[in-house]
């Protein structure tokens, strides 16, 4: 009697999990004016902020949206570029507010802060487009990867690069030259 409960859980499970992710034209409509009215109610929380912690209010409030927009669209049309979309307005998401949390320092504090921002927005976009690529399926695929990660590991080297170059400005003559040095040695510039 177990086996048979459970299996029939398990069907009917099955039948509606292919329904649940997609959703119908007026599920989507309603889904979209809630992401909305999050917005504003976010963006109201900001209103009593003054100062840089307003902008980064501000730029989370944006953030979610763009997120909670992607997702949105995924779930109406699910897709490896859909999936994509969602991972790279996680990436923009987190580098705006990073970005607005580096207004906060000075100097070279900031323009590290700066770059560390835009080396994790990149690697997070690499990724994403790694992803997508697996994710497609055609009969080039194993082509397809290598390419997609080859120029994924490139972006995120470049990144990475610029920001342990902006460390090294903290140093002067002899070591600012071996920090820059070992920069390029360990993220492979020329």
């Amino acid at each position: 009697m177990k086996t048979k409960l459970a299996i029939l859980s398990f069907a009917v499970s099955c039948a509606f999990a292919g329904n649940a992710m997609a959703l119908t034209k007026e599920e989507y409509k309603v889904q979209k004016d809630r992401v909305e009215a999050d917005y504003k109610a976010g963006k109201e929380k900001c209103a009593s902020l003054s100062a840089n912690a307003k902008d980064i209010c501000q730029a989370q409030a944006k953030g979610a949206e763009k997120v909670a927009k992607a997702e949105l669209e995924a779930q109406y049309k699910p897709s490896a570029s859909h999936d994509k979309k969602i991972r790279d307005a996680k990436a923009n998401a987190a580098y705006d507010v990073a970005k607005e949390k580096c207004d906060d320092l000075a100097g070279n504090a900031k323009d590290v802060c700066v770059k560390d921002a835009k080396a994790a927005r990149t690697t997070a976009k690499a990724d994403a487009k790694v992803s997508k690529v697996g994710a497609e399926a055609n009969k080039d695929k194993a082509d397809n990867m290598a390419d997609a990660r080859k120029d994924a590991n490139a972006d995120k080297n470049e990144a990475l690069y610029k920001a342990a170059r902006e460390r090294c400005d903290t140093m002067a003559g002899a070591a600012k030259d071996g920090c820059q040095n070992d920069a390029k040695v360990k993220f492979g510039m020329k």
